[in-house]
């Protein structure tokens, strides 16, 4: 898929996977030549992004200077001449909600992260960020408003987000769209019945909307309990 994708950037999160590790198949993926790992220390198997490129950037950095959270490997920068591309995989408030806290200052740190790169140049932010936003973005959002993904709190913190100069492309250009999601539990065939959640997201700097030309949802890519999502952009 990655092939006939032909993507510019890919970002891929929750890899589990050490630098060392990283398979010999995804190490020659033709056309992303230039990739950047990043994996949680000490914790084998736990977080983990990676960012694949067609042409190499001008920099990269890892974490987002937070040493409480970048020890988990959460976040690879890549800055482009015209973009900074920000692969991210948000922390899970976990079940009974036990990592909430911790996730929430993740989100405050995380957007002063963002401010800081938004100061220099647009920034595009791929990645699952763990949310469902609106009811819309999930299919049962009653029973769910004080799980994890959903809570008040989560929600706030994108609203924030959001409300310092940045958009979310899907919801931007679909807003009405009903069953669009990115997640589903391999139990129940929740895939199957589209009982999902979209947690995974193209965020970008709101003067990038006019290089917008789309972004998809692929909910028919196999091989995961989330599906890939695409972000267009003419820069």
């Amino acid at each position: 898929w990655v092939q006939e994708e032909a993507p510019d950037v890919l970002c891929l999160q929750e890899t589990k996977c050490a630098v060392s590790a990283v398979p010999a198949e995804v190490r020659a993926l033709p056309g992303l030549p230039h990739q950047f790992w990043s994996s949680a220390k000490d914790r084998p198997g736990y977080s983990g992004v990676g960012l694949l490129a067609k042409t190499e950037p001008l920099n990269v950095t890892y974490g987002i200077g937070d040493p409480e959270h970048d020890v988990d490997g959460r976040v690879v920068t890549a800055e482009f001449p015209s973009l900074f591309v920000v692969c991210a995989y948000v922390p899970n408030a976990g079940r009974g909600l036990v990592r909430l806290e911790p996730r929430l200052r993740f989100d405050a740190a995380f957007l002063a992260f963002l401010q800081r790169l938004d100061a220099q140049k647009p920034v595009l932010l791929c990645g699952d960020l763990n949310v469902a936003h609106h009811e819309i973005d999930l299919c049962h959002p009653r029973i769910n408003r004080n799980n994890p993904g959903f809570t008040a709190q989560e929600r706030e913190g994108f609203s924030r987000l959001l409300a310092a100069g940045f958009v979310d492309s899907f919801r931007h250009l679909y807003p009405e769209a009903r069953g669009a999601f990115t997640f589903w539990t391999y139990l129940g065939g929740a895939r199957a019945r589209n009982v999902g959640w979209r947690l995974d997201y193209a965020v970008l700097s709101q003067r990038l909307l006019g290089a917008l030309c789309d972004c998809k949802i692929r909910s028919a890519v196999p091989g995961s309990d989330h599906c890939p999502i695409t972000a267009l952009l003419a820069v």
